[in-house]
């Protein structure tokens, strides 16, 4: 079975792409392609990892730099990733000291619904 190939797409929430692949791009062009090493909360900057002859280098939103995402399927045994915003998707309705369900999308509060 041949996998799907997906169209890049830009990434808005830098926060969310630590350890994944992706291209740097300004104007247009790609600068740099490579994995998220770090990158801050509010999403206004990143770093690439080192590789071969490109050194540690970070990229700011302010000064025009986007990150486009490849979507890929990955192989080996943990080939399925997740960011933390799809596993626990939290309601408007919920409070940050409200415990995330584990189990069928729903609290014990809310079976009674």
């Amino acid at each position: 079975m041949k996998p799907t190939v997906e169209a890049p797409f830009e990434h808005f929430e830098w926060s969310l792409l630590t350890n994944a692949l992706v291209e740097i791009r300004r104007d247009g062009s790609v600068i740099r392609t490579g994995f998220v090493e770090d990158a801050m909360p509010d999403s206004s900057a990143l770093w690439i990892s080192a590789a071969a002859n490109d050194p540690r280098q970070m990229f700011e939103a302010s000064e025009g730099y986007k990150v486009w995402v490849l979507p890929q399927e990955l192989t080996g045994t943990l080939r399925y990733r997740m960011v933390t915003k799809e596993i626990c998707k939290a309601s408007p309705e919920r409070n940050a000291d409200q415990p995330v369900p584990r189990s069928g999308g729903k609290d014990q509060g809310d079976a009674a619904s």
